[in-house]
């Protein structure tokens, strides 16, 4: 582990000089250095992070393997893009729900970039039954729902992000209390890391802290779309 914890100086030293040089000779030529500057501390971070995960009030997991686990892959698809960059500039993490299964269960998600990182959770994009399944839930307790999302803890750390409709789906009233959340395509929150506090010793534990404080909504989300059969 580096000094001040798990990510040393060079861990965003890499990805900016990445930025700067995203090829393939240049990544090749530097492999080493991203496999120990970037790779092995991030990989270490999700294992130490996968203990805490499972101790949360709604259980998450993390995988630590190299391939295959929760980390992302730092190379891009470019298919179908006109950005033809063959590296993300980010290390980021995925890390599932322990009980429920599929795309549209919740998850928790941690995204590190040179002055725009991030951490978060929620249901990016359900299908439309796991959505109609939210926004019943908010519609029938609405109570809590605004508990939930206005406690001042949580406004102090997270906003509601993803996109949204312009109206209302069918079946929603436009007037409702919370039309805005109804609209919603997206049922994810944001909450944004410091370069600073990525590179401290107490950043595990601020990381989990976070999440903690993500629960309430989470297991909303998790209560509205049930269990996996």
């Amino acid at each position: 582990m580096a000094k001040g914890g798990h990510f040393g100086p060079d861990f965003f030293r890499f990805l900016v000089d990445l930025r700067d040089h995203n090829d393939r000779h240049w990544f090749l030529a530097h492999k080493d250095r991203y496999e120990t500057a970037v790779r092995d501390p991030f990989l270490r971070f999700v294992a130490d992070l996968g203990p805490l995960l499972q101790k949360l009030p709604s259980p998450f997991t993390a995988d630590p393997s190299p391939v295959g686990g929760s980390m992302m892959r730092i190379y891009r698809d470019i298919r179908f893009s006109p950005d033809k960059s063959p590296y993300k500039t980010c290390v980021a993490a995925h890390f599932r729900h322990a009980d429920l299964k599929g795309e549209s269960a919740p998850a928790l998600y941690l995204h590190l970039e040179p002055g725009e990182s991030g951490l978060g959770g929620g249901i990016w994009r359900p299908a439309p039954p796991v959505a109609k399944r939210i926004r019943d839930a908010i519609v029938r307790d609405s109570s809590r729902w605004r508990r939930i999302t206005q406690r001042r803890r949580f406004t102090s750390t997270y906003t509601l992000a993803g996109e949204s409709y312009k109206r209302s789906p069918r079946g929603y009233a436009a007037g409702h209390p919370f039309a805005d959340d109804l609209r919603r395509k997206d049922f994810i929150i944001e909450s944004p890391l410091t370069d600073r506090q990525i590179a401290s010793r107490s950043f595990l534990e601020l990381v989990i802290e976070r999440y903690k404080t993500a629960m309430p909504l989470i297991q909303f989300l998790v209560e509205s779309v049930g269990r996996s059969r």
